[in-house]
């Protein structure tokens, strides 16, 4: 992925390849908002870089340009204050908030679905044990039953489990 400078500042070009080479990333620069979003257009960016000088003067071109970031990272620098190192500790810090926040939403969505499993495992066990315990039934259908039960013990097992030993046994 790149970053979208978007910025009048005379030395952007020669910022914007030192950024490339610190970060490891193509750096595109846009002098102005149509630029901009006709870059916006063209492809996805990592990160959206806009000069504080420009959207303080243009902030409805500042809100267009935010409108159409897509999953760009927004970051609203002073060019004119802010050194090129300090550009670069802006946007990495920028992507490490971004893979935190990745980070977190997976965990958050990886503990939501192993909670709905853990409830349907725990429905089918119940269930199934119910079932075998009941009544009358044939025998090839408790025989069914006995190893829908296992399979969900089996299930109901693993979910317990931590996260580090089932990768383990899975892999």
């Amino acid at each position: 992925m790149s970053i979208l400078m978007v910025t009048g500042f005379e030395g952007a070009q020669n910022c914007a390849a030192v950024v490339g080479a610190q970060l490891g990333m193509d750096v595109e620069v846009a002098e102005g908002r149509k630029a901009a979003l006709a870059a916006l257009r063209r492809r996805e960016f990592l990160a959206l870089v806009v000069d504080e000088t420009m959207a303080e003067c243009d902030p409805a071109a500042a809100e267009a340009l935010w409108a159409h970031a897509g999953l760009a990272i927004p970051l609203q620098i002073n060019f004119a204050l802010s050194g090129t190192a300090r550009l670069i500790r802006e946007i990495r810090a920028a992507l490490h908030r971004r893979e935190r926040e990745q980070a977190l939403a997976h965990r958050a969505a990886a503990a939501a679905i192993e909670t709905e499993l853990k409830g349907t495992v725990a429905g089918l066990l119940l269930h199934s044990e119910l079932a075998l315990s009941g009544g009358e039934i044939p025998s090839s259908v408790a025989e069914k039953l006995r190893v829908v039960a296992d399979l969900a013990g089996n299930l109901r097992q693993q979910l317990n489990a931590p996260f580090e030993a089932r990768g383990k046994t899975a892999a």
